[in-house]
Protein backbone atom coordinates (compact mmCIF):
# COMPACT_ATOMS: atom_id res chain seq x y z
CA UNK A 1 0.00 0.00 0.00
CA UNK A 2 1.19 3.81 -0.63
CA UNK A 3 2.62 5.72 2.12
CA UNK A 4 2.94 8.84 2.87
CA UNK A 5 6.49 9.56 5.03
CA UNK A 6 7.92 13.13 5.95
CA UNK A 7 11.07 14.50 5.87
CA UNK A 8 11.51 15.73 9.82
CA UNK A 9 14.39 17.96 8.49
CA UNK A 10 12.16 19.87 5.92
CA UNK A 11 8.74 18.97 7.28
CA UNK A 12 8.34 17.99 3.44
CA UNK A 13 5.55 14.82 2.63
CA UNK A 14 6.37 12.90 0.09
CA UNK A 15 4.47 9.29 -1.38
CA UNK A 16 6.44 5.83 -1.89
CA UNK A 17 3.82 4.24 -4.12
CA UNK A 18 5.35 1.30 -5.34
CA UNK A 19 4.51 -0.06 -8.86
CA UNK A 20 4.21 2.92 -10.66
CA UNK A 21 7.09 2.61 -12.47
CA UNK A 22 5.46 -0.05 -14.52
CA UNK A 23 2.85 2.18 -16.17
CA UNK A 24 2.39 2.70 -19.25
CA UNK A 25 4.43 5.41 -21.30
CA UNK A 26 3.81 6.26 -24.63
CA UNK A 27 6.43 8.72 -25.13
CA UNK A 28 10.44 7.61 -26.46
CA UNK A 29 12.97 9.69 -24.42
CA UNK A 30 16.13 10.09 -25.81
CA UNK A 31 19.28 12.30 -24.99
CA UNK A 32 21.79 12.63 -27.92
CA UNK A 33 24.23 15.49 -29.29
CA UNK A 34 21.87 18.29 -31.01
CA UNK A 35 25.35 18.59 -33.77
CA UNK A 36 29.05 17.06 -33.06
CA UNK A 37 31.46 19.61 -31.79
CA UNK A 38 34.07 21.38 -31.02
CA UNK A 39 34.73 20.38 -27.12
CA UNK A 40 35.69 23.88 -24.70
CA UNK A 41 36.74 21.54 -22.40
CA UNK A 42 38.77 18.91 -23.75
CA UNK A 43 42.75 19.35 -23.46
CA UNK A 44 44.26 21.24 -26.02
CA UNK A 45 41.17 23.73 -26.17
CA UNK A 46 42.00 26.35 -23.18
CA UNK A 47 41.98 29.08 -25.66
CA UNK A 48 37.78 28.45 -25.55
CA UNK A 49 37.58 29.23 -22.18
CA UNK A 50 38.14 31.86 -19.84
CA UNK A 51 41.61 31.81 -18.60
CA UNK A 52 42.19 29.42 -15.63
CA UNK A 53 41.54 30.66 -12.07
CA UNK A 54 43.11 27.66 -10.58
CA UNK A 55 45.03 24.69 -12.13
CA UNK A 56 45.38 21.50 -10.47
CA UNK A 57 48.22 18.76 -11.99
CA UNK A 58 49.41 15.48 -10.93
CA UNK A 59 52.39 16.98 -9.20
CA UNK A 60 49.93 18.66 -6.46
CA UNK A 61 51.58 17.81 -2.90
CA UNK A 62 48.40 16.65 -1.43
CA UNK A 63 48.24 13.72 -3.66
CA UNK A 64 51.17 11.54 -1.95
CA UNK A 65 48.80 11.22 0.96
CA UNK A 66 47.11 8.07 1.12
CA UNK A 67 42.94 7.77 1.72
CA UNK A 68 41.28 5.23 4.04
CA UNK A 69 39.56 2.35 2.86
CA UNK A 70 36.31 1.85 2.57
CA UNK A 71 34.56 -0.69 5.19
CA UNK A 72 32.20 -3.15 6.73
CA UNK A 73 29.24 -2.67 3.93
CA UNK A 74 31.11 -2.82 0.95
CA UNK A 75 34.04 -3.68 -0.83
CA UNK A 76 35.33 -0.63 -2.44
CA UNK A 77 36.98 -1.38 -6.03
CA UNK A 78 38.49 1.06 -7.75
CA UNK A 79 36.75 2.77 -10.50
CA UNK A 80 38.46 2.99 -13.66
CA UNK A 81 38.29 5.32 -16.45
CA UNK A 82 36.19 4.36 -19.54
CA UNK A 83 36.08 6.18 -22.75
CA UNK A 84 33.08 4.64 -24.43
CA UNK A 85 31.45 5.28 -28.05
CA UNK A 86 28.72 7.76 -26.37
CA UNK A 87 30.94 9.88 -24.30
CA UNK A 88 33.69 10.09 -27.02
CA UNK A 89 34.25 13.84 -28.19
CA UNK A 90 33.56 13.59 -31.95
CA UNK A 91 36.33 15.95 -32.11
CA UNK A 92 38.96 15.91 -29.73
CA UNK A 93 41.35 12.51 -28.42
CA UNK A 94 42.50 11.82 -24.87
CA UNK A 95 44.81 14.14 -23.45
CA UNK A 96 48.62 13.07 -23.62
CA UNK A 97 49.86 11.46 -20.63
CA UNK A 98 51.94 14.65 -19.78
CA UNK A 99 49.38 16.90 -19.67
CA UNK A 100 50.07 19.91 -17.20
CA UNK A 101 46.34 19.94 -15.96
CA UNK A 102 43.88 17.39 -14.53
CA UNK A 103 41.54 20.23 -13.14
CA UNK A 104 40.92 23.70 -14.09
CA UNK A 105 38.66 26.44 -12.49
CA UNK A 106 37.93 28.60 -14.72
CA UNK A 107 35.10 31.92 -14.73
CA UNK A 108 31.77 30.48 -15.99
CA UNK A 109 31.92 32.08 -19.62
CA UNK A 110 27.92 32.65 -19.63
CA UNK A 111 27.75 33.52 -16.05
CA UNK A 112 23.80 33.66 -14.08
CA UNK A 113 25.58 36.75 -11.68
CA UNK A 114 27.73 39.66 -11.96
CA UNK A 115 30.93 39.74 -10.03
CA UNK A 116 30.73 43.82 -10.62
CA UNK A 117 28.73 45.72 -8.14
CA UNK A 118 27.40 45.76 -4.57
CA UNK A 119 24.09 44.39 -2.69
CA UNK A 120 22.78 46.97 -1.89
CA UNK A 121 18.60 46.72 -2.34
CA UNK A 122 16.86 48.70 -4.81
CA UNK A 123 13.02 49.59 -5.20
CA UNK A 124 11.14 47.87 -8.05
CA UNK A 125 7.72 48.60 -8.59
CA UNK A 126 6.25 49.75 -5.56
CA UNK A 127 6.32 46.66 -3.33
CA UNK A 128 8.42 44.42 -5.04
CA UNK A 129 11.99 44.53 -4.46
CA UNK A 130 15.00 43.85 -6.40
CA UNK A 131 19.20 43.93 -6.17
CA UNK A 132 21.87 44.07 -8.45
CA UNK A 133 22.58 39.68 -8.75
CA UNK A 134 26.19 40.19 -7.83
CA UNK A 135 28.15 36.90 -6.71
CA UNK A 136 30.61 34.52 -8.09
CA UNK A 137 30.37 31.81 -11.10
CA UNK A 138 32.69 29.33 -11.41
CA UNK A 139 33.25 25.99 -13.83
CA UNK A 140 35.33 23.23 -12.62
CA UNK A 141 36.27 21.27 -16.02
CA UNK A 142 37.16 17.38 -14.12
CA UNK A 143 39.50 16.08 -16.23
CA UNK A 144 41.85 16.66 -19.69
CA UNK A 145 39.94 13.64 -21.09
CA UNK A 146 36.07 13.42 -22.58
CA UNK A 147 34.32 11.77 -20.06
CA UNK A 148 31.13 12.49 -19.27
CA UNK A 149 30.37 10.67 -15.53
CA UNK A 150 31.74 11.21 -12.22
CA UNK A 151 32.54 7.21 -12.21
CA UNK A 152 34.77 7.77 -15.18
CA UNK A 153 37.53 9.70 -13.30
CA UNK A 154 40.72 8.64 -12.37
CA UNK A 155 41.45 8.37 -8.82
CA UNK A 156 43.91 11.32 -9.41
CA UNK A 157 41.33 13.68 -10.79
CA UNK A 158 38.06 12.69 -7.73
CA UNK A 159 40.75 13.72 -5.69
CA UNK A 160 41.83 16.88 -7.08
CA UNK A 161 38.01 17.47 -8.13
CA UNK A 162 36.56 17.34 -4.53
CA UNK A 163 40.14 19.57 -3.17
CA UNK A 164 39.01 22.27 -5.70
CA UNK A 165 35.49 22.38 -4.26
CA UNK A 166 36.98 23.25 -0.78
CA UNK A 167 39.95 25.03 -2.12
CA UNK A 168 37.17 27.38 -3.88
CA UNK A 169 34.96 27.45 -1.56
CA UNK A 170 37.43 28.95 0.98
CA UNK A 171 38.73 31.68 -1.32
CA UNK A 172 35.50 32.82 -1.91
CA UNK A 173 34.93 33.32 1.84
CA UNK A 174 36.83 36.39 1.35
CA UNK A 175 35.04 38.40 -0.45
CA UNK A 176 33.00 40.53 2.00
CA UNK A 177 29.77 40.58 -0.11
CA UNK A 178 29.24 36.68 -0.31
CA UNK A 179 27.65 34.78 2.62
CA UNK A 180 27.46 31.95 0.36
CA UNK A 181 28.77 29.14 -2.06
CA UNK A 182 26.88 26.31 -3.52
CA UNK A 183 29.07 23.45 -5.58
CA UNK A 184 27.17 21.01 -7.29
CA UNK A 185 27.18 19.38 -10.63
CA UNK A 186 24.65 18.22 -13.30
CA UNK A 187 25.07 15.27 -15.04
CA UNK A 188 22.97 14.80 -18.78
CA UNK A 189 20.77 16.96 -20.41
CA UNK A 190 17.39 15.55 -18.02
CA UNK A 191 19.45 17.38 -15.41
CA UNK A 192 20.68 20.83 -17.07
CA UNK A 193 24.03 19.79 -18.19
CA UNK A 194 24.71 21.96 -21.50
CA UNK A 195 27.65 20.25 -22.32
CA UNK A 196 28.49 16.47 -21.83
CA UNK A 197 32.57 16.98 -20.81
CA UNK A 198 32.12 16.19 -17.15
CA UNK A 199 32.31 19.80 -15.04
CA UNK A 200 31.46 21.01 -11.92
CA UNK A 201 29.90 24.56 -11.14
CA UNK A 202 30.54 27.31 -8.31
CA UNK A 203 27.89 30.08 -7.26
CA UNK A 204 28.63 32.43 -4.43
CA UNK A 205 26.06 35.02 -3.56
CA UNK A 206 25.24 37.64 -1.13
CA UNK A 207 22.31 35.67 0.58
CA UNK A 208 21.96 32.13 2.03
CA UNK A 209 19.97 30.04 -0.53
CA UNK A 210 16.44 29.78 0.80
CA UNK A 211 16.47 25.86 1.23
CA UNK A 212 19.94 26.14 2.93
CA UNK A 213 18.09 28.27 5.23
CA UNK A 214 15.18 26.11 5.56
CA UNK A 215 17.58 23.61 7.05
CA UNK A 216 19.24 25.95 8.90
CA UNK A 217 16.20 27.17 11.29
CA UNK A 218 15.21 23.43 11.20
CA UNK A 219 17.59 22.39 12.49
CA UNK A 220 18.05 24.50 15.00
CA UNK A 221 14.49 23.85 16.16
CA UNK A 222 14.96 20.02 16.14
CA UNK A 223 18.09 20.82 18.07
CA UNK A 224 16.67 22.85 21.07
CA UNK A 225 13.57 20.29 20.66
CA UNK A 226 15.66 16.85 21.15
CA UNK A 227 19.10 18.67 22.74
CA UNK A 228 21.23 16.71 19.40
CA UNK A 229 21.99 17.32 15.93
CA UNK A 230 19.62 15.95 13.95
CA UNK A 231 21.71 14.93 11.03
CA UNK A 232 24.13 12.88 13.88
CA UNK A 233 20.84 11.51 15.19
CA UNK A 234 19.66 10.47 11.97
CA UNK A 235 23.14 8.97 10.86
CA UNK A 236 23.06 6.82 14.33
CA UNK A 237 19.83 5.24 13.72
CA UNK A 238 20.51 4.62 10.04
CA UNK A 239 23.88 2.72 10.83
CA UNK A 240 22.10 0.83 13.76
CA UNK A 241 19.02 -0.43 11.42
CA UNK A 242 21.02 -0.45 7.98
CA UNK A 243 18.21 -0.79 6.27
CA UNK A 244 18.73 2.64 4.08
CA UNK A 245 22.62 2.44 4.04
CA UNK A 246 24.46 2.33 0.27
CA UNK A 247 27.89 2.31 1.98
CA UNK A 248 30.42 3.61 4.41
CA UNK A 249 33.75 4.48 4.93
CA UNK A 250 35.75 5.58 8.40
CA UNK A 251 34.59 9.12 8.26
CA UNK A 252 31.60 8.90 6.02
CA UNK A 253 28.00 7.41 5.24
CA UNK A 254 25.76 7.62 2.43
CA UNK A 255 22.03 6.71 2.64
CA UNK A 256 18.77 6.80 0.74
CA UNK A 257 16.49 9.15 3.01
CA UNK A 258 13.63 8.09 4.41
CA UNK A 259 11.25 10.19 2.80
CA UNK A 260 13.18 9.98 -0.48
CA UNK A 261 11.77 12.31 -3.11
CA UNK A 262 13.35 10.66 -5.86
CA UNK A 263 14.14 6.81 -6.91
CA UNK A 264 17.79 6.48 -5.59
CA UNK A 265 18.27 9.67 -4.13
CA UNK A 266 20.76 9.69 -1.69
CA UNK A 267 22.79 11.76 1.04
CA UNK A 268 26.65 11.74 1.91
CA UNK A 269 27.30 13.27 5.10
CA UNK A 270 30.32 12.95 7.64
CA UNK A 271 29.78 10.50 10.40
CA UNK A 272 31.16 12.46 13.19
CA UNK A 273 29.34 16.18 13.52
CA UNK A 274 31.02 19.12 11.32
CA UNK A 275 29.07 22.08 9.92
CA UNK A 276 31.80 23.23 7.39
CA UNK A 277 33.02 21.32 4.73
CA UNK A 278 35.47 23.75 3.97
CA UNK A 279 37.51 22.83 6.81
CA UNK A 280 38.39 19.33 5.69
CA UNK A 281 41.66 18.40 5.47
CA UNK A 282 43.49 16.69 2.73
CA UNK A 283 43.86 13.05 3.82
CA UNK A 284 39.99 13.41 4.60
CA UNK A 285 39.00 14.98 1.59
CA UNK A 286 40.50 12.16 -0.41
CA UNK A 287 38.53 9.50 1.51
CA UNK A 288 35.83 11.22 0.44
CA UNK A 289 36.54 11.71 -3.36
CA UNK A 290 36.99 7.84 -3.19
CA UNK A 291 34.00 7.07 -1.50
CA UNK A 292 32.02 9.55 -4.10
CA UNK A 293 33.80 7.68 -6.32
CA UNK A 294 32.36 4.65 -5.15
CA UNK A 295 29.01 5.86 -4.40
CA UNK A 296 28.42 7.60 -7.87
CA UNK A 297 29.95 4.42 -9.69
CA UNK A 298 27.05 2.46 -8.21
CA UNK A 299 24.40 4.72 -9.27
CA UNK A 300 26.01 4.56 -12.78
CA UNK A 301 25.89 0.81 -12.77
CA UNK A 302 22.33 -0.10 -12.06
CA UNK A 303 21.09 2.84 -13.71
CA UNK A 304 23.43 3.44 -16.73
CA UNK A 305 23.10 6.80 -18.42
CA UNK A 306 20.94 8.02 -16.03
CA UNK A 307 21.08 11.61 -15.72
CA UNK A 308 21.92 13.21 -11.73
CA UNK A 309 22.57 16.26 -9.85
CA UNK A 310 24.12 16.49 -6.68
CA UNK A 311 25.30 19.46 -4.67
CA UNK A 312 27.03 20.18 -1.27
CA UNK A 313 24.89 22.14 1.46
CA UNK A 314 27.18 23.55 4.14
CA UNK A 315 27.02 26.35 6.59
CA UNK A 316 27.24 29.75 5.53
CA UNK A 317 30.24 31.62 5.26
CA UNK A 318 29.88 34.12 8.45
CA UNK A 319 28.67 31.20 11.10
CA UNK A 320 30.87 30.37 13.86
CA UNK A 321 30.72 26.58 14.51
CA UNK A 322 27.19 25.16 14.81
CA UNK A 323 26.22 22.37 17.04
CA UNK A 324 22.67 21.89 15.38
CA UNK A 325 24.12 21.72 11.47
CA UNK A 326 25.71 18.88 9.67
CA UNK A 327 27.44 19.38 6.27
CA UNK A 328 25.91 17.03 3.45
CA UNK A 329 25.75 16.30 -0.25
CA UNK A 330 22.62 15.10 -2.02
CA UNK A 331 22.44 12.87 -4.63
CA UNK A 332 19.19 13.50 -7.11
CA UNK A 333 19.02 11.06 -10.08
CA UNK A 334 16.68 12.24 -12.24
CA UNK A 335 14.62 9.18 -13.48
CA UNK A 336 10.68 10.22 -12.85
CA UNK A 337 8.96 13.96 -14.19
CA UNK A 338 7.76 16.30 -11.98
CA UNK A 339 4.63 16.39 -13.04
CA UNK A 340 0.88 18.49 -12.45
CA UNK A 341 0.47 16.50 -9.23
CA UNK A 342 3.69 17.40 -7.51
CA UNK A 343 3.56 21.09 -8.61
CA UNK A 344 0.64 21.87 -7.46
CA UNK A 345 0.62 20.09 -3.94
CA UNK A 346 4.14 19.69 -2.94
CA UNK A 347 4.36 16.11 -3.01
CA UNK A 348 6.36 14.04 -4.71
CA UNK A 349 5.68 10.73 -5.72
CA UNK A 350 8.36 7.91 -5.70
CA UNK A 351 8.32 4.02 -6.94
CA UNK A 352 10.88 3.11 -5.40
CA UNK A 353 11.27 2.76 -2.01
CA UNK A 354 14.17 4.05 -0.61
CA UNK A 355 15.04 0.60 1.43
CA UNK A 356 14.64 -1.26 -1.71
CA UNK A 357 17.14 1.63 -3.79
CA UNK A 358 19.74 1.26 -0.75
CA UNK A 359 19.67 -2.69 -1.56
CA UNK A 360 20.37 -2.45 -5.32
CA UNK A 361 23.07 -0.06 -5.17
CA UNK A 362 24.70 -2.27 -2.64
CA UNK A 363 24.35 -5.07 -4.46
CA UNK A 364 24.70 -3.25 -7.81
Amino acid sequence: MPEFRKDPLSDRWVIIAEGREGRPDEFQRTSSRRVASRCPFCAGHEEDTPRAIAVYDATHPALGLKSSKLTKTNQHVPAQPQQTEESACPTDHAAPANHPWLVRVVPNKYPAIDTAGDNTPVEFESFYEARPAIGVHEVIVESPRHVARFGQLTDDEARLLVLAYRDRIKALQQDSRLRYALAFKNTGPEAGASLEHGHSQIVATPLVPLEVQRELDAARRLYTEHGDCFFCRMVRAELEQDRRVVGQSPHFVAICPFASRMPFEMCMLPRKHLCHFELLGDETLFELAQFMHYVLKRLETIRPHAAYNYFIHTAPFDTLPLRHYHWHIEIYPRLTTTAGFEWGTGYFINPVPPEKAALALRSG
